[in-house]
């Protein structure tokens, strides 16, 4: 759907009025490498996408807030005096916890809104759908407002709005990412302290394929907040010593190997494991990646995947066969689950040469073992959320 269609998509459901349309846009993310590091306090690379979400938004005077989107059929009309209250599992919840976290702050938002979202973003694939739908709305409501938040500010409240609002605990990868990326970069980001560095994406002859495993997964019905409690637990045991360590995510190897069986429970000393082990790699790939070095960065993304499997248990047989039939194709230099896990997709490094075999090969294998129609995307880096001028 273009614009000027979101446009008059907005008009058929809210007619025409007299206040002005104003458009905005987020993109979504792909995380290359750095899964269940972010609430770890542990290091990430992710970059976003040319896929995205697009809001049209226009205030009004009848004190509710209306909300709409082109790829649910659930679009309620709350009045101003239950935007605080939650929906169920419906989509409408992650703009309503923007527009919550937006009050608790004591910024002025007006509750006479119509909002309509209109996105790219396979719903439920792992690619962020949920941070773009917040930091859209975000951004929207800043700049329509003048609320003269910054950017970081938004981060935030986009991030606490989906563990306080929405009652997923992730951690700060998806908003940041969504928020900071820009074009032709992956974001390379310390979630303790929020530092962070673009790095440039230089491919050479290889290109990024998503593969979709369509088969969807809601993270509250997940085990995503098991596995947080779980690092937390971990986390407890080993600071049983005298180390104080304040989170996994800056663990050395070394140390880890040292004093993983202050650990009782293996379970969670694998979970800590790929904790450990996945902030090293994601330094590793930084480096590579600075430096061009395809193959490296490749075989970082094999064992990410590995782990991710074997220590976190978080892939399932649907992303397990799409990495294994992608590794079967020549010029696959890495393939890994991206996102939560539980479902959702895998991102490939494939040479341009290959990229057709792959989508064939691929999707045939997957369909032999699983039943399921994987579809394929090659993406290119995006940029981060505006408001669309006319």
């Amino acid at each position: 759907m273009d614009i000027s269609q979101i446009r008059q998509h907005f008009e058929e459901q809210y007619g025409s009025g007299q206040a002005p349309i104003n458009l905005y846009y987020a993109p979504g993310r792909v995380n290359l490498i750095g899964e269940h590091t972010d609430y770890n306090g542990g290091y990430v690379l992710p970059c976003t996408l040319d896929y995205g979400t697009y809001l049209a938004v226009r205030k009004g005077d009848n004190h509710r807030v209306a909300l709409t989107s082109t790829a649910f059929d659930y679009a309620p009309v709350i009045p101003a005096g239950q935007i605080h209250q939650k929906h169920g599992n419906h989509w409408v919840n992650y703009p309503l916890g923007v527009i919550d976290q937006l009050k608790k702050m004591g910024s002025e938002v007006s509750t006479g809104l119509e909002l309509m979202f209109s996105g790219t973003i396979p719903h439920g694939a792992g690619l962020s759908s949920s941070a773009s739908i917040e930091m859209v709305t975000a951004v929207a409501l800043n700049d329509m407002f003048s609320l003269g938040h910054s950017p970081i500010d938004l981060i935030r409240l986009s991030q606490r709005a989906e563990n306080e609002f929405v009652g997923i605990q992730c951690g700060i990868m998806d908003q940041f990412a969504v928020g900071m990326g820009r074009s032709d970069h992956a974001v390379f980001l310390d979630t303790e302290n929020l530092n962070y560095e673009l790095i440039p994406v230089k491919l050479s002859d290889y290109q990024l394929i998503i593969s979709n495993t369509n088969k969807q997964r809601k993270l509250t019905d997940s085990k995503y907040n098991e596995r947080r409690s779980e690092c937390e637990k971990a986390l407890e045991y080993l600071n049983q010593g005298s180390d104080g360590f304040t989170n996994l995510g800056k663990i050395e190897c070394e140390r880890f190997l040292d004093i993983q069986e202050r650990i009782p429970d293996p379970v969670l000393r694998r979970r800590a494991r790929h904790v450990v082990s996945e902030d090293k790699r994601v330094l590793s790939a930084t480096e590579a990646l600075r430096s061009g070095d395809l193959t490296t960065l490749g075989r970082l993304m094999n064992e990410s995947h590995d782990s991710l499997r074997d220590d976190y248990e978080v892939t399932g047989r649907e992303l397990d066969t799409l990495v294994e039939e992608a590794r079967k194709i020549g010029g696959v230099l890495g393939s890994r689950m991206t996102g939560a896990g539980f479902g959702g997709c895998t991102v490939s490094l494939v040479h341009e040469d290959r990229t057709d075999e792959f989508v064939k090969q691929v999707g045939r294998g997957y369909r032999f073992a699983t039943g399921l129609k994987a579809d394929f995307y090659t993406t290119k880096t995006g940029d981060s959320p505006r408001k669309i001028s006319h």
